[in-house]
Parts: structure tokens; C-alpha cells; sequence
């Protein structure tokens, strides 16, 4: 018999994000506490692996590192995968994050670095910040990126050390820090400078104290979490993870080969997962093996019109082929035409990921995915129900449903008052089981 799941709120708390957890404020997924709690009520074995395949910061992997299991995180976004890197950094590597970091800064006037023409780091900087901010991150992988991530047959982000991905962490947070000039009322959007005299100007001086100061914190939080657990007098081992760059429909992964997933696949809510990492993506620019107009077409949840035809298939279920004809037909101008197309890209892409992530399971293996639900106008995309169908359809049973009323960003869209709906979201944590 199966233990029972302990099942808490998924919603982020600020106020939990301190010390380690402090520096991947990245939006969406759920706390780590949540992850933990899950996790320790499975009673999985010692050998067992967990996976996350939209991974997105790393809790999944990070908590589940923190309980000894092994595990695997699945992402598209680049700026994902070093973010999740980052995080799983053993905390025996604080001390030598600051002399690291005054090396890179030492640099910086020995061999300064002229953006080129085209650098996406101009479109949020003036060339002189800019100059600096580009200086930092060559020094960076000069110093730390090596022949492992960038081989002969191109660039491996998944397999860049933890100390880089840390450092560009570091890096990421002093540009959104220096951005906040241009944040919108949405947390995870950075807007772009309306014309070139518009964009940002730091000194010198003001990016590399911040990108120091970065890395100060964070060697402190990581020397402090290794006290902890020197404190604690328990033997403490952490599991071994592994984080791949990768589509979630095509991974990598042999079939029954995982114990139980915990994930947060993108809600259907127009949030643009890739534009909210786009100064990140500028960045790490010389790393990329892709645009990012091309990656956000790759993305679920993707804005821009799918190149090709989409069918609505059986396989994902009557409720949501009910919400897509009522979306088709609502008056609204671009309802039947653009809007129709993204919606019907965001659940081919939906429902070909659950079903590879139901052949990846093992008999008798769990799966626990945290979703939301969200309006088109005044018509209900019952998201949890969408997907508990579509999993029942690829192979799952459906074991369970525990649903969180939240805040929605959408209630802050003036446009909301034109349409009758609900203040507010459900968050759904639903719970299948691949049959033995």
C-alpha cells in the first residue's frame, strides 16, 4: 500500500526566501518546503529517482538533493538550467566564490571587452554599461566555462560547473537589480527601453559592486547553510542530480526508468516564459545555441502563432475540446485566429509531454503536478481538470485533487472588469498513479 501524500499550499512565501533560497526569486513553481513534504510523506526508497520535467529554478531537484534521493530536472530555458545548476552548489564551495569573483573584477580593465554590433545586451544598456556588463560574463567563462560545456560539437549548458552557474547567477541578479527602473507591474517582466537614450547607464563601478556583492551574500548564505549542517551532528549526504536542457516531449529519459515526478508544468496564462528571462538571455548570449524569439516558439505557453496546423486530438480530453470550441466561437476580435492557434500550440505541446512523462514512470510510480486555472474572458480554462484527463487518457490513474484558492496576476488587467468572472485562482496539486 502507497503512503499518503502530505500535501501543503504551493504558493511561494517570500518570507521563506532567505539565506540559499534567497537568490532564485525566480517566478512561478512552489517552495521548497512544499517539495520536502511531498517527498518525505512518498517514503521512497534510498535508490529511487525523482524527476521534474519542467524544472524551471531546481526546487524539485535541489529538495530532493537535500533528502539524499537522486534526481533529474528537465528544462528548455537556458537561463533555467543555470539557475537550477546554481542552486544544487555544495556549500563547500563558499569559500572560494569571492576571490573568484575579485579575479573576474581584476580583469576587467587588463582586457575590456567592446560589445559587438547586434549584442542584446545594448538593447536594455548603453554601450559603455553594456561594456562592463559583457567584460564580467567573458571573464566568467574564460575563467570557469571549459571544454566539458564547450565541446567540439558545440555548447553543453547542462553541463557547466556549479561554481559558473553560481557566478552567473550572481551576474543575472545584479542586471535585474540595475533594471529595476524598468520592471512593470508584473514581477517577472522587464521592460524593454522605448528608445536608445532610454536605456540603462550604470558607472562601472555600480555593476561590479553589485555583481560583488552578489557574490559576497551568496558565500555567506552557503557558509552558513554548512554550519547548519556541521551543527547538526547528522551525517548528511546529498543526492546526486542531473539537470538537461531539453524539450519535455522529447527527453531523453528510458521508459519506467522514474519513481515519481513532482512538477509545475507552464500554466495557460499568456505568461511569456521565455521573455521573463530575457535579460538573463542576453547575457549568456555567446553560450546560445538558439534565438530567443526561436526559443519562445519552442516554449508551452508560447505567444507567437505555431508554424504549422494544429488538430485538436481525442487524447486531450472533452473538457478541454469543450473550452477550445467556446474560445473559437466568443466574439472577441482575434478569438477564432490567434488566439485559437496558441492555445491549441500550448496543448499539443501539453499533452505530448504528459505522455512521454507517463512512459518514463515505473508501474506503480507517482505523479504529483501543481496547475492552475485561469479565464479566457468570461469562458472557464479549467486547467486541473484539462489535465487530469489528459492524464488518464496517456496511461495514469488519477488518484486525487487538493485545490489552493490564490491572488491571480490577472486581476491586476483593468481589461478583466469587461468580462464576468471570478476574483482570484484555484491552484490544483493533482495526483496520478501508473498502474502496475
Amino acid at each position: 500500500m502507497q503512503e499518503a501524500l502530505k500535501i501543503g499550499s504551493p504558493k511561494r512565501n517570500k518570507r521563506l526566501q532567505t539565506g540559499w533560497e534567497g537568490f532564485f526569486p525566480y517566478y512561478a513553481g512552489f517552495p521548497e518546503l512544499f517539495v520536502r513534504e511531498i517527498l518525505d510523506s512518498a517514503k521512497l526508497r534510498p535508490d529511487a529517482v525523482v524527476l521534474d520535467p519542467w524544472n524551471g529554478s531546481g526546487t524539485t531537484t535541489y529538495a530532493a538533493s537535500q533528502l539524499g534521493l537522486k534526481s533529474i530536472g528537465i528544462d528548455l530555458n537556458p537561463v533555467m538550467i543555470i539557475v537550477a545548476r546554481a542552486r544544487l552548489l555544495p556549500p563547500s564551495e563558499a569559500d572560494h566564490l569571492r576571490p573568484l569573483a575579485a579575479t573576474i573584477l581584476s580583469h576587467l580593465r587588463a582586457s575590456p571587452v567592446t560589445p559587438a554590433d547586434g549584442d542584446p545586451l545594448l538593447a536594455w544598456f548603453q554601450p559603455s554599461a553594456a561594456k562592463v556588463v559583457r567584460s564580467i560574463e567573458q571573464n566568467i567563462r574564460r575563467s570557469l566555462v571549459g571544454s566539458m560545456t564547450k565541446s567540439p560539437d558545440g555548447i553543453h549548458l547542462d553541463r557547466i560547473s556549479g561554481t559558473a552557474a553560481t557566478l552567473y547567477v550572481a551576474l543575472f541578479a545584479a542586471c535585474r537589480h540595475l533594471a529595476v527602473s524598468l520592471r512593470s507591474s508584473n514581477p517577472t517582466w522587464i521592460k524593454l527601453p522605448k528608445a536608445d537614450d532610454d536605456r540603462l547607464d550604470p558607472t562601472a563601478y555600480a555593476i561590479a559592486h553589485q555583481f560583488a556583492e552578489n557574490v559576497r551574500g551568496m558565500s555567506k548564505a552557503l557558509a552558513a547553510k554548512q554550519e547548519a549542517e556541521e551543527s547538526s551532528g547528522a551525517e548528511f549526504t546529498a543526492g546526486s542530480s542531473t539537470i538537461q536542457l531539453s524539450d519535455t516531449a522529447t527527453m531523453a529519459l528510458a521508459e519506467g526508468s522514474i519513481d515519481f515526478v513532482l512538477t509545475s508544468p507552464p500554466y495557460c496564462t499568456r505568461i511569456d516564459y521565455t521573455a521573463a528571462t530575457r535579460v538573463e538571455l542576453a547575457v549568456l548570449a555567446p553560450l546560445l545555441k538558439v534565438k530567443p524569439r526561436d526559443l519562445g516558439r519552442q516554449m508551452i505557453g508560447s505567444v507567437q502563432v505555431p508554424s504549422g496546423p494544429i488538430e485538436i486530438d481525442e487524447s486531450w480530453g472533452t473538457t478541454c475540446s469543450t473550452f477550445l470550441a467556446a474560445l473559437k466561437q466568443h466574439p472577441s476580435k482575434a478569438s477564432g485566429g490567434y488566439y485559437y492557434k496558441t492555445h491549441l500550440d500550448y496543448f499539443d505541446k501539453i499533452a505530448r509531454s504528459l505522455g512521454r512523462v507517463s512512459q518514463t514512470l515505473k508501474p506503480g510510480g507517482r505523479a504529483v503536478f501543481v496547475v492552475q486555472d485561469s479565464y479566457y474572458k468570461e469562458i472557464h480554462n479549467d486547467l486541473p481538470r484539462i489535465l487530469a484527463e489528459m492524464g488518464v487518457l496517456q496511461g495514469l490513474s488519477f488518484s486525487g485533487q487538493e485545490d489552493f484558492h490564490l491572488r491571480s496576476m490577472s486581476d491586476i488587467n483593468p481589461g478583466r472588469k469587461t468580462y464576468k468572472r471570478p476574483m482570484g485562482a484555484t491552484e490544483s496539486v493533482l495526483c496520478f498513479t501508473k498502474p502496475d
